[in-house]
């Protein structure tokens, strides 16, 4: 182990935990309309699920396999992780709960009210008692526990009511599940948003549901399961189909071992011993909370509320705006004469989708090859793509079966282009393939052409809305060449082919993007390195980032979540900036600058600089040749850079900070929205009006003019 390099590193896991208390700061803070406060816990408490069924999970596997291995970044060994890990959690489950009560409380006013039964009024008590009655309690199945009655199987994220039960002289447990099938809340009559969660409604009445015993210790819990289930550690015959190791693996997803606890009562030191033996977890595996352990329901709450209850509770309306560079008529046209970037989700995919379908119907086109990683549950994609096949196009899709818990979704969608007429792929053993490449080829009097999409995000038209990204069309013959030869390679099984434009991983991306920093380093103090990514984990890329540093290149940094490298370190990494947005949209641009003005070289890619990205993927990256989308992207960087308002600064401790708020105030996203929402379209080529507008509004709005307060 490089020794060295421990002295500004920071453990992966224990970075990602600080993220995670980012996104808890945007719930608690006031100028963030409520409801969307409340999301904001949502999306905290579902991050914390996927980091223990994944994270943790891994962590359990590697204690169990190789406990000496140590982390390279921190030095410790699985178990040590796991230990500060559980010590970190602890108190933001106080934070998350403190901040839930504290939001629950201020929607009272507003008719938005999550109750407790106690809370009831007493004809509202009346009709859930009817409502259980007649409703719930004929689909309940409640289980007694004892020597002829095994502890069932519980399943992953549910939630199960449980009791101590006793009957004469004996005692056994008691556990009920909350059905799947009906709702997580109850909706009480009257025209406020009143609700009660379904399990407090069954706690309520666990003496109806055991009738002939003495209820006590009335509780409900939750476990969270080992979900780190890798296909390619399974078993696979050639001939095997891999949908059906898929399946497989799905299936064994549901049953692997207990890495969390999570109970809405303290549990006596009876029933703590009794459940940490049937799961085999330690007492600091089990965390209580008063926060609802399925929030998801606020997410149908804040979409079904009356507009004007919703106005002063929720972010303003804003829908992705078409493109001022997108003209009518037809796209392909449009591109051939210049290259197009669409930057959502303050500009539609629309033009991406129309592209696609135009050259399903156009005679010239031949072929439409694609890689796809998530799509959403409705796909127009998918169905122009099925058009394609159907009007005679030679279709590939390279679909990743192994995009975590997406896998049913894109078994599914495989099965449906299949039947369409496409030749669908399905990678690499070893290899997830997570590049965003289209390729349309067509012949033009009697030259093959090409037009490229190369993005940063998925093709899914529901995230389009919600993640930062950037797709770039271009009509580059070179990079459709490269295009074409990476979708050749992919067909034939080749990870080690070579690209004259395109980098790629796993063999020339991470090569490619090292080769450029040490121009940068050469350069000395004039070397400028600006690199946007969602997690920094990879040593090598680390180790070249303090290299960089050390040479006097100024370095920025703008990475979302994990960031293993500590900045401001002294002989280390003085002259790097760590920043990290948290906002209204989830940040997942990928975006790399080497140099300034004319020589400067920009990359935009599917790629994040962590070690799984750079080594055991299939990630594509394109440079920008285009002179104006190079303006636009360096625009996109500088609004972001200057961003006082949802920034925070990573300091060399590992704990991120507030930048300093002054007049202006920027507000990077909200600067992106109102620049989209005014921009005119463009009459000829030049500097974009966009661009134009980002300078009027970006420094000069407050952000309170640019989002709607919450009404106190």
């Amino acid at each position: 182990m490089d020794k060295n390099i421990l002295n500004y590193t920071q453990n992966r896991e224990l970075s990602w935990l600080k993220f995670n208390q980012r996104v808890l700061e945007e719930a608690q803070d006031p100028s963030v309309p409520l409801l969307e406060r409340m999301k904001f816990v949502a999306i905290f408490t579902s991050n914390l699920d996927e980091f223990f069924m994944i994270r943790v999970g891994s962590l359990f596997d590697m204690a169990h396999t190789d406990e000496n291995t140590r982390d390279s970044r921190s030095g410790m060994t699985p178990h040590e992780q796991l230990e500060q890990i559980f010590k970190a959690v602890a108190p933001l489950y106080k934070e998350c709960d403190k901040t839930y009560a504290e939001i629950k409380k201020q929607l009272h006013p507003y008719g938005v009210c999550g109750l407790d039964f106690k809370e009831l009024e007493q004809q509202e008590k009346k009709y859930v008692k009817k409502y259980f009655k007649d409703q719930i309690l004929p689909i309940l199945s409640p289980q007694i526990v004892d020597a002829n009655h095994p502890f069932p199987h519980l399943l992953n994220k549910e939630i199960y009511v449980t009791a101590t039960l006793k009957h004469k002289d004996k005692s056994m447990f008691g556990i009920v599940p909350v059905p799947q099938f009906v709702s997580d809340v109850l909706y009480l009559p009257g025209h406020d948003i009143r609700y009660i969660r379904m399990e407090k409604v069954i706690m309520e009445y666990l003496g109806l549901v055991f009738s002939q015993y003495e209820v006590s210790e009335a509780n409900y819990i939750c476990v969270t399961r080992n979900a780190d289930v890798a296909p390619d550690d399974e078993a696979l015959e050639v001939n095997d189909d891999f949908r059906y190791l898929m399946r497989q693996t799905l299936h064994k997803r549901r049953r692997m071992s207990v890495v969390r606890l999570e109970t809405a009562e303290k549990l006596s030191p009876e029933n703590e011993k009794y459940l940490c033996d049937r799961f085999k977890i330690k007492p600091n595996q089990i965390f209580r909370t008063k926060t609802p352990m399925k929030l998801a329901y606020i997410f149908t709450i804040s979409g079904e509320l009356p507009e004007a209850m919703k106005r002063p509770l929720a972010y303003h309306s804003f829908m992705p705006q078409n493109s001022p560079r997108v003209q009518e008529g037809s796209l392909m046209k449009q591109i051939k004469k210049k290259d197009i970037l669409l930057f959502y989700p303050y500009e539609s995919m629309n033009p991406f989708l129309k592209l696609i379908k135009e050259a399903s119907m156009d005679p010239n086109v031949m072929t439409i090859k694609i890689t796809i990683y998530r799509l959403a549950k409705k796909a127009r994609l998918v169905e122009y793509l099925c058009a394609a096949a159907e009007n005679g196009k030679e279709v590939t899709v390279l679909i990743e079966l192994r995009a975590r818990f997406d896998e049913q979704n894109n078994i599914g969608w495989s099965e449906r282009l299949e039947e369409a007429g496409c030749r669908v792929i399905y990678g690499f053993e070893g290899y997830k393939v997570h590049s965003k490449i289209c390729l349309i080829t067509y012949r033009s009097r009697n030259e093959i052409q090409y037009i490229t999409q190369i993005g940063t995000g998925n093709y899914n038209e529901k995230t389009a809305a919600m993640y930062t990204d950037l797709s770039l069309m271009t009509a580059d013959p070179a990079i459709g060449r490269d295009a074409s030869e990476f979708f050749k390679n992919m067909s034939i099984g080749n990870l080690t082919g070579s690209y004259d434009y395109l980098i790629v991983a796993p063999t020339s991306l991470k090569q490619k993007v090292l080769y450029l920093m040490d121009e940068e380093i050469r350069k000395g103090t004039n070397g400028r390195i600006i690199m946007k990514m969602n997690s920094l984990t990879d040593v090598d890329f680390i180790r070249k980032v303090s290299e960089a540093s050390m040479a006097g290149v100024k370095i920025d940094l703008i990475v979302r979540g994990i960031c293993c490298l500590l900045p401001g370190i002294g002989g280390y990494t003085d002259n790097v900036r760590v920043m990290s947005i948290v906002g209204r949209y989830l940040e997942h641009s990928r975006i790399f600058s080497f140099g300034t003005g004319t020589e400067q070289k920009l990359y935009i890619g599917s790629a994040d600089m962590m070690t799984r990205n750079t080594e055991k993927r299939v990630e594509v990256a394109a440079p920008i040749l285009d002179p104006d989308v190079k303006k636009q992207i360096n625009h996109y960087l500088k609004v972001m850079l200057n961003d006082n308002v949802k920034m925070r600064i990573l300091q060399s401790n590992g704990k991120y900070r507030k930048r300093e708020q002054k007049e202006p105030y920027i507000d990077s996203q909200a600067a992106f929205m109102e620049a989209a929402v005014h921009a005119k379209p463009e009459a000829s080529v030049g500097e974009s009006n966009i661009l134009k507008k980002f300078r009027e509004v970006s420094v000069l709005r407050n952000l309170r003019g640019l989002l709607r307060k919450t009404d106190r």
